[in-house]
C-alpha cells in the first residue's frame, strides 16, 4: 500500500499556496484602497487650499479698523463731505451738524465713557452671544445679507462694503470677524461698534446720537434712553425724531429682553419702564448747496460705494461742480421761474439773471417749474445742475419728463445714415395719421434741414415711416436714449454732447448705462483714492462726418427763422447747435443747445396741460397762452445760461471734417440747379452722396398771357410769356390746391393757323396729317429780298428745342422740295417749321403740326 505522506504533503502545499495567494490579494486590495484614499484626501486638501486661497484672496487688512476708528487725536471718523471740483467749497456734509465727531471709550477709567447699560442694551439687541462666540456665527451663511454679530457688522460696513452680496462674501466676512475678534478683543469690538454705528439722521456713533436725540453726552444716558438708542441702531429709520412713539415702544421691548438675558436688573428695568424720555426737537438741516446736483452725486457714487458707507463717514468726495457757474445757474433759474409764475423777482444780484431776455408778454404759469443743466461734453462732466424750481424756489428734485419733439434729431440722423442728407426733399403735407405741426400749418416741399430746424412734425412722421421705427430706436439707443420712455436733462445733455464733440460720447459706465458724471474722485480717510473718474472714458457713437451734418443743421440760424424769427433767443453771437422740443398738450418744453465747450439743457413744465379731447391746434398754448408752454419759454433761460457758461471763451465752431462735401443745390429739391431754379443754397453731403441729377421740381412753361393756356407754335409771339411753376406730385395736389399754389396749365392754346403767305409756306404734308418713313417737305421759300431758308423740326405743340434738317439753303424754292425728314425711330406730335431770312434780316416763318407714326 503506497504511503499517504506525499499526498498529505501535496495537499498541505496547495492549501498554503492558496492561502498565500488570498493574503496577497487582500494585501493588494488594501494597498490600492489606501492609495486611492490618499489621492482623494490629497485632492480634497488641495481643493480646500485652492478654495481657501480664493476666498481669502485680496482680503482687506484688519489694520484698516484702527486707522478708521482709533484716531490719535480723539476725533472719530469724520463725516463724509462733498466738495466742488476745486475741493474748497463744501456742498454737503453727512452729519446732523458740521462738527467733529468725538470718540468715546468703554473703559470706566476714562472720565467720559460709554455706560455699561448702553453696552448691554446693544448686545441684547444685536448680538446676545457676544461674550461667548469667536466673533462670527455660521447661522445664515447661505444668506449673505444678515450680519448676526457685532464683529461681522464692523467687517461688513467698513471692510467689505464694496463687495456684492454672495456666499463667498459671507465666508470672507466671518473669516475677518474671527480675525479682528482674536486680534483686538471683544471690548475693542463693542467700543468700535458703538462709536461707528448708524443711529439715523446721519448720526454715527453713540455720542452724536445722544446729543441729537437727547441733548446730552453719551455717559449721561439713562437705561431707558440707552435701550431706545440700541433699538434705533438696528433700524435707524425708526428713530426718535422720525418715529418717536415707535422708538419708545421698541426701547421698552428691549428692556424686557435685557432682563430676560440677565443684562439688566429687574428693579432697574421696572424703573426705566415708568419713565418716558424727552426727545430734542429736530435740528435745522444743514444747508446744501446745489441739492439736485448732490442727489445726482450720491446716486452715481452708490453704484460703486454703498450709500450707508458714504454716510458713515471718513470720505472726501470731489465732484465736477463749477461752484461759480452753479450759483449763476441757480440764480438765473430762480428769477426765470418767478417771472414765469407771475411772481416778483427773488432778491438776487447775479450777472446771469441780467442776461435773461424778456418773456412773452402777459403770460403767467402759476403751476410751472423749471430746471437746467450745464455739461462739459469734452470731459463728460456735469458743471451745474439746478433742480426743479417752482415760483423762484429751487427744490432737490430732477425728474424724467416727456421728451416731446426733443428727440426728433435722431430720426433725421437715421435718415442721414441711410443715404439722405440735409438737402433731401420732404413734403410737409396732411397725412393719413392726421399729424399736425405745432404752428397748425403745412409748409409743402422742404429740405430736411428746414423741417428739422423748425420742429415740423409731419415730415418727422414721414421719415419715421420711410426709415422704419426699429432703425430709429437703434440709432437713439446708441446715444443712451429710449424713444419709448421719459427723458432726463442728463440723458439729453449726454446725447447732444456727442454732436458737439463730433461723434464721441465722453462719460462713464454707471449702473449699466454710459452717462456723463458728477464725480471726479472719492478719497478715504487716509487719502487713499477709492474712485477716480477724473479721466473720462470715450465711446465713438457716430463718425465725425455724420455728426457734422446734424450740427450743421442745428446751428443754422437762418434755417429756423421761419419759426423763431430774426434776433431770437437761440442766437448768442457764436456758433451753437440747438434743438427745441415740446409736447402737443403743452406740458413740457425743452431747449437743448451746445457749443464745442458746453451743452446747456433747460426744461419748463406745467401741471395743467390740455385736457383730453382738446384740439391742440385751436388751443392758446401754441401761442404762449395759459394752457401750456412752448420752447420760447425755456429758450429765454437757455440764452442766459449759455452766455454765462461761454463768457471769456472764443466763439469757436466746428471745422469741416473729412468725408463731407459742400455743394450748391436747388432749394427745396436738393438737386443740381437749373436755369428755372428760383433759389440756390449751399448744402453739405457725405462724400459720394452728392446729387447727380438736375432739379426736376421747377419747370418753365410758355403760356399765352391772355388765355392762361399753354402756348403752341401758332400762338402769336407777342402773347407768349415764360413762367416757372412748381411741379406738384399727385399725393400733394390736394395740399397745393388748398394752399392756393399756382399750378401749370394742362391745356394748350386754341390752334389758329396764321394767314397763308405765298412766299413762305409748307404745302406738304398737310396740317395734322400722319407721317412715317422719309417725309418730303414741299413748299415755297422765296421773296424779293430772299437771303436763305432752313427747315427744322421740334417735338410737341410748342417745342422748346429744334433740330435743323440739312443746311441753310441760299436758293429760293417755288412750290418745290424744301427738305427731307427721316422719321425712323420717332413717334408722337411734331412741329415742322420753315424759316426764311431776308436781306434786311427780317424773319418769316411757316409752321405745320404732324403726327409721326411708329
Amino acid at each position: 500500500m503506497p504511503s499517504t505522506l506525499p499526498i498529505l504533503r501535496a495537499r498541505r502545499e496547495r492549501r498554503l499556496d492558496k492561502q498565500k495567494r488570498s493574503e496577497n490579494r487582500a494585501r493588494g486590495a488594501i494597498l490600492s484602497g489606501g492609495i486611492v484614499f490618499s489621492i482623494i484626501l490629497a485632492a480634497v486638501i488641495l481643493l480646500g487650499a485652492f478654495a481657501y486661497a480664493d476666498v481669502t484672496r485680496d482680503l482687506p487688512s484688519t489694520q484698516i479698523l484702527p486707522i478708521l476708528l482709533n484716531p490719535p487725536n480723539g476725533l472719530l471718523l469724520q463725516p463724509t463731505r462733498i466738495y466742488d471740483r476745486t475741493g474748497t467749497q463744501v456742498l454737503a456734509t453727512f452729519a446732523p451738524e458740521d462738527a467733529p465727531r468725538r470718540y468715546i471709550p468703554v473703559s470706566d477709567q476714562n472720565p467720559q465713557h460709554i455706560p455699561e447699560h448702553l453696552i448691554n442694551a446693544v448686545i441684547a439687541a444685536a448680538d446676545p452671544g457676544f461674550w461667548r462666540h469667536s466673533g462670527y456665527s455660521l447661522q445664515g451663511l447661505e444668506d449673505p445679507d444678515p450680519h448676526p454679530t457685532l464683529a461681522q457688522k464692523l467687517v461688513s460696513g467698513l471692510m467689505l462694503y464694496n463687495e456684492p452680496p454672495s456666499t463667498r462674501r459671507a465666508v470672507r466676512e466671518r473669516i475677518l470677524a474671527a480675525q479682528i475678534t482674536a486680534q483686538f478683543g471683544r471690548a475693542q469690538i463693542i467700543e468700535w461698534h458703538l462709536n461707528s454705528a448708524n443711529f439715523g439722521r446721519h448720526a454715527y456713533g453713540v455720542e452724536a446720537a445722544a446729543q441729537l436725540y437727547f441733548g446730552k453726552p453719551a455717559d449721561a444716558l439713562t437705561l431707558a434712553e440707552s435701550a431706545i438708542l440700541a433699538a434705533v441702531s438696528e433700524t435707524p429709520a425708526l428713530n426718535p425724531l422720525d418715529a418717536p412713539q415707535v422708538a419708545i415702544q421698541r426701547g421698552r421691548e428691549l428692556l424686557y429682553v435685557m432682563n430676560d438675558l440677565g443684562l439688566a436688573p429687574t428693579s432697574e428695568v421696572e424703573s426705566a419702564l415708568l419713565t418716558t424720555p424727552t426727545f430734542q426737537t429736530a435740528p435745522l438741516t444743514p444747508p446744501v448747496v446745489a441739492p439736485a446736483f448732490v442727489n445726482l452725486v450720491i446716486a452715481q457714487a452708490e453704484s460703486f460705494i454703498p450709500r450707508e458707507r458714504l454716510e458713515r463717514g471718513g470720505m472726501i468726495v470731489i465732484t465736477t461742480l463749477d461752484y461759480d457757474l452753479q450759483k449763476q445757474a441757480s440764480c438765473a433759474t430762480e428769477v426765470y421761474a418767478a417771472r414765469l409764475a407771475g411772481n416778483p423777482d427773488p432778491e438776487s444780484d447775479c450777472e446771469s439773471a441780467r442776461l435773461l431776455p424778456s418773456l412773452p408778454p402777459a403770460i403767467n404759469f402759476e403751476d410751472s417749474s423749471a430746471s437746467a443743466l450745464i455739461l462739459d461734453p469734452k470731459m463728460g462732466q456735469v458743471l451745474a445742475l439746478v433742480g426743479e424750481t417752482v415760483r423762484g424756489e429751487e427744490t432737490p428734485l430732477v425728474g424724467a419728463h416727456k421728451p416731446g419733439s426733443s428727440l426728433d434729431a435722431f430720426v433725421y440722423l437715421t435718415g442721414f445714415t441711410r443715404g439722405l442728407s440735409p438737402a433731401s426733399l420732404t413734403w410737409d403735407i396732411p397725412q393719413e395719421s392726421n399729424i399736425q405741426n405745432f404752428d397748425g400749418v403745412h409748409h409743402g416741399p422742404l429740405r430736411l434741414r428746414i423741417a428739422l430746424a423748425n420742429d415740423y412734425q409731419a415730415p418727422v412722421e414721414t421719415l419715421k415711416a420711410q426709415m422704419g421705427i426699429e432703425n430709429v430706436i437703434d440709432v437713439a439707443s446708441s446715444f443712451g436714449l429710449d424713444l419709448n420712455s421719459d427723458v432726463t436733462m442728463l440723458d439729453l445733455a449726454g446725447a447732444y454732447g456727442v454732436f458737439g464733440t463730433q461723434g464721441v460720447y465722453f462719460g462713464r459706465e454707471v449702473n449699466e448705462d454710459f452717462t456723463p458724471v458728477s464725480l471726479l474722485r472719492v478719497e478715504s480717510a487716509d487719502r487713499g483714492v477709492l474712485l477716480d473718474w477724473s479721466i473720462p472714458q470715450a465711446r465713438t457713437v457716430v463718425t465725425p462726418a455724420m455728426a457734422y451734418l446734424t450740427t450743421h443743421v442745428l446751428s443754422d440760424e437762418p434755417a429756423r427763422w421761419e419759426t423763431w424769427g430774426r434776433q431770437n433767443p437761440l442766437e448768442i453771437d457764436r456758433p451753437a447747435g440747438v434743438k427745441s422740443g415740446q409736447t402737443f398738450e403743452g406740458s413740457d418744453a425743452w431747449i437743448v443747445g451746445y457749443t464745442p465747450s458746453h451743452v446747456v439743457v433747460t426744461w419748463t413744465g406745467v401741471r395743467t396741460p390740455l385736457a383730453q379731447g382738446d384740439d391742440p391746434l385751436s388751443s392758446p398754448h401754441l401761442l404762449g397762452g395759459p394752457r401750456g408752454v412752448t420752447p420760447r419759454f425755456p429758450a429765454v433761460l437757455w440764452n442766459a445760461l449759455m452766455q454765462t457758461a461761454s463768457a471769456n471763451l472764443p466763439p469757436d465752431g466746428w471745422t469741416l471734417p473729412q468725408g463731407v462735401a459742400v455743394t450748391t443745390v436747388c432749394d427745396p429739391s436738393g438737386l443740381l440747379p437749373t436755369r428755372e431754379c428760383p433759389n440756390l443754397v449751399t448744402e453739405v453731403f457725405l462724400h459720394g452722396s452728392e446729387p447727380t441729377h438736375e432739379d426736376n421740381l421747377f419747370r418753365e412753361f410758355s403760356v399765352n398771357r391772355e388765355t392762361g393756356l399753354l402756348a403752341t407754335v401758332f400762338t402769336p409771339p407777342e402773347l407768349i410769356e415764360n413762367r416757372v411753376y412748381l411741379i406738384v406730385p399727385e399725393h400733394a395736389r390736394a395740399w397745393a390746391q388748398s394752399a392756393g399754389l399756382a399750378v401749370p396749365p394742362s391745356s394748350y392754346d386754341a390752334i389758329q393757323p396764321p394767314p397763308f403767305n405765298p412766299n413762305v409756306n409748307i404745302t406738304s404734308p398737310q396740317l395734322f396729317t400722319d407721317v412715317d418713313g422719309v417725309v418730303q417737305i414741299i413748299g415755297t421759300a422765296s421773296g424779293d429780298d430772299f437771303l436763305f431758308y432752313r427747315v427744322q423740326v421740334g417735338k410737341g405743340l410748342n417745342p422748346q428745342s429744334w433740330i435743323q434738317l440739312g443746311d441753310d439753303s441760299f436758293e429760293p424754292v417755288e412750290n418745290g422740295l424744301l427738305a427731307e425728314w427721316d422719321t425712323t425711330g420717332l413717334s408722337g406730335l411734331y412741329a415742322v417749321q420753315l424759316v426764311v431770312v431776308q436781306n434786311d434780316q427780317v424773319v418769316e416763318t411757316a409752321v405745320i403740326q404732324v403726327t409721326v407714326s411708329d
